[in-house]
């Protein structure tokens, strides 16, 4: 049987079911499971759905908010935990928001998860797959977030596109019975 993977990133687009699919991978490490949260609640409706994923996951996960600074999440994470990273495009739009050099956040981003003592499974939005961004900014974003994207899967273990709920193995394998 193959060991667990160090860095795996499942992509997706909105309510494709990736979250779900991370989840299930965390559960599946047979070990503790801590969840670092990029979101940010600025409106009722965000915090309705940040209290119904906490519900849904459970009182079994360590929960760690950081919306910008993942390498200090990853800190204090229970050892031997299994990470999950959900998402790395709330934590891109987060840090162009603040105006910090992307660039060296993307290197530094890519640094710690590959320092990371325990095995990551980030989460993160496929959008190149639609139409053009009428902003510079969207543009921008778009670009950032198709690059960060691509520099995660290639350091990954396993990457996997979910798409209605269903699986699409880009690289490694899923563990037996995922699917």
């Amino acid at each position: 049987m193959p060991s667990f993977p160090h860095l795996s990133l499942i992509l997706g687009g909105a309510r494709s079911g990736k979250s779900a699919l991370a989840e299930a991978l965390a559960t599946s490490a047979n070990r503790p499971r801590a969840y670092i949260a990029t979101s940010q609640a600025f409106d009722a409706e965000m915090e309705a759905k940040i209290a119904k994923h906490r519900q849904d996951r459970g009182p079994d996960w360590q929960t760690i908010e950081a919306p910008l600074d993942i390498e200090a999440a990853l800190g204090e994470v229970t050892p031997n935990s299994v990470v999950l990273i959900d998402c790395l495009t709330l934590w891109l739009s987060n840090q162009m928001h603040t105006g910090v050099d992307m660039s060296s956040e993307i290197t530094k981003l890519l640094t710690t998860l590959s320092a990371s003592p325990n095995p990551v499974i980030c989460v993160s939005n496929e959008v190149g797959m639609g139409l053009v961004p009428d902003t510079p900014l969207g543009r921008q974003f778009r670009d950032f977030q198709g690059r960060l994207n691509q520099k995660v899967a290639e350091q990954a273990d396993l990457a996997v596109f979910v798409v209605a709920g269903l699986p699409l193995t880009l690289k490694g394998s899923l563990p037996e019975g995922m699917i």
